[in-house]
Order: C-alpha cells, then structure tokens, then sequence
C-alpha cells in the first residue's frame, strides 16, 4: 500500500512538473524559463526537479515528446477522418492539420522554435523523424500501391518529403505575418506533392 502511495505522489509531481513546464516554455521559451520558475509554477521542490527530470532540460524533452505525440496522433486523425480511398484527400488534410498546429504557441516556441537549439539540429531531425517520418511514409506508400505516384523508393521520398514540410513549419513559425505564410507554404507544399502524382 504504501508503494502505491508513492507511486501516485510521483505521477502527481510529474504531471505538475510536465504541466508547468508546458506552460513556462509556451510562454518564455527554454532559455528565459528558469528552474526555480518551474518548481515555483508546479508547487514543488527543486530536488523533485532533479529527482524526476535530472534538470530542466530533461524536463523540457518530457514536454517536448509530449506535444509533439500529440501532435502526430491529431494528425494521423485528420488523415484518418478522411475516405480511405481518397489518398490525396488524406494528405491535404494531414498537412493543413500540421499548418494549423504550427500556429499553436506551445508548438510554435517548443517544438519549431526551441528544440532544434536543445536538442542540436542532428538530435532535432532525428527526433522529427520518430515523429513524423512514419505518417508520411504510409501515405506515399499507400499512394504509390495505389498507382497515383509512379515506382520510387518510398523511404527516400518520405525523408525527402519531411524535410520540405519542416522547413515549411520554420517559415510559418518565423513570418512576420503567419496567416500569410501558412497559405503561402500549404500552396507550395501541395504543389510540390501534386507533382509526385502519375500524369
């Protein structure tokens, strides 16, 4: 019993810790978010901090890998509400899910802005990659059994691919006008993967 009780003591110090965080990084960024800030903003002690995250880097990955999984999950939903038979279809609505959430402060200052920084752009792409990598590869690969997209080496296409709607997301998260941006880089983006299709 009393493992139980601490058991849900720590789930209660780390959904404050990852709640908190999610919050101070959104709003302040991984460099202007203090450690002290944390503990102060989750209602618990710097050795929690430490205990649970190592520090707060460790505890910004944790939020990192939670709203980028969310993230995906919200997409691979919109893909999925779509009539499997229109593969297209499925990929717009991916992509415009994407654009969208690239909007979101938390995604906008965590995922797009301060990660690649934290992480180290190899770490980044390699974390990206996890995420995103496999929705991509199982649309083009559905799209090419499907005869819409000739014979290609799916994999190389998907990073390929991924790499173009990164650099998507880094345009919309530095715009000065974002609203502009988004169309400007859905256009280019659905151009680009008409242009994948069989004439």
């Amino acid at each position: 019993m009393q493992r139980r009780s601490q058991e849900d003591r720590s789930r209660v110090t780390r959904a404050a810790l990852e709640q908190a965080g999610r919050r101070l990084f959104a709003e302040c960024g991984f460099a202007g978010t203090s450690a002290e800030q944390l503990v102060a903003a989750a209602g618990v002690t710097r050795g929690a901090l430490h205990h649970h995250y190592g520090d707060k880097r460790g505890l910004f990955l944790a939020v990192l890998e939670q709203v980028e999984t969310e993230a995906t999950e919200e997409i691979a939903s919109a893909i999925a509400a779509v009539d499997r038979a229109d593969i297209i279809g499925g990929m717009t609505a991916g992509l415009a899910r994407f654009l969208d959430i690239c909007a979101r402060p938390e995604m906008l200052r965590i995922v797009l802005m301060d990660a690649p920084t934290v992480l180290g752009w190899p770490a980044f792409r390699e974390f990206e990659a996890r995420h995103g990598l496999g929705l991509i590869t199982a649309e083009l690969q559905r799209a090419t059994d499907a005869g819409l997209i000739p014979v290609a080496p799916v994999a190389v296409l998907a990073q390929l691919l991924l790499s173009a709607i990164t650099e998507a997301s880094l345009i919309v998260a530095h715009a000065a006008d974002p609203d502009r941006a988004r169309l400007e880089t859905q256009q280019s983006l659905l151009l680009l993967i008409a242009g994948l299709l069989q004439s």
